[in-house]
């Protein structure tokens, strides 16, 4: 029977809801972070001095669900936009379905836009490791599997490779974490997502996957960087 114009709208909008409510975490998957994951962990700052170009800068971090991570920085003084999107594939290819099921080498990705005067890379690595996600965690975050929800760090400059080259290093020498840290730096690549995902976590505030998953990566931000937290 043919459907009505109507009928189509409400179908179309109803299949929006579905992928809002699913996007990064699946109806009925199991919960799987580590304690580290949800309580954020103290760890030392970067201890490799660097020198940043002047003005305002650009990094790039994936680490799980883009929501959550765009949330963290957004509330990070110095930080004056943030974008979720898709880096390490290809512009063509950076479209939610096809990431989001895994067909293409994209993770979820945000892109942050800083002022180094005011808070510099190092300040944003060591926000990044501490309470965003589990960098210890292979192709999977939270709810969350897939390389599409890796760590990775997609340095914009050649300082940037080699501070997060360094951390990550310092990092492991520490041993913060039982596991081995398998963040990896890739080249910079960075295709804003859909419009339906920016600023997602301000605009739904009480989404159940906000509530459970991302509010307490905020909450942790507030807590261990005061002095950074707005």
């Amino acid at each position: 029977m043919h459907k009505s114009p109507r009928r189509n709208k409400i179908a179309l909008a109803a299949l929006a809801v579905l992928l809002l409510a699913t996007a990064c975490g699946p109806e009925g998957s199991s919960p799987i972070g580590t304690a580290h994951a949800a309580e954020g962990i103290r760890i030392a700052a970067p201890t490799a001095q660097i020198v940043e170009p002047k003005g305002v800068q650009t990094a790039v971090f994936a680490g799980g669900c883009f929501w959550g991570i765009e949330g963290v920085f957004e509330r990070v003084k110095g930080v004056t936009s943030v974008e979720s999107g898709y880096s390490g594939g290809t512009r063509a290819s950076a479209d939610y379905d096809l990431v989001s099921a895994g067909r293409t080498s994209h993770a979820e990705s945000v892109r942050i836009r800083y002022n180094p005067d005011i808070v510099s890379y190092n300040d944003l690595l060591h926000i990044f490791f501490s309470v965003t996600h589990d960098p210890t965690q292979l192709n999977r975050q939270g709810p969350d599997t897939g390389s599409q929800y890796r760590t990775a760090i997609f340095p914009a400059n050649a300082v940037q490779r080699k501070a997060a080259s360094a951390y990550i290093g310092q990092l492991n020498k520490a041993g913060y974490w039982k596991k081995p840290i398998v963040t990896k730096i890739e080249a910079f690549a960075f295709y804003p997502a859909e419009t339906y995902h920016q600023d997602f976590m301000k605009k739904n505030p009480n989404h159940p996957y906000i509530v459970t998953w991302d509010k307490p990566k905020v909450a942790n931000l507030k807590r261990l960087f005061p002095d950074h937290y707005r």
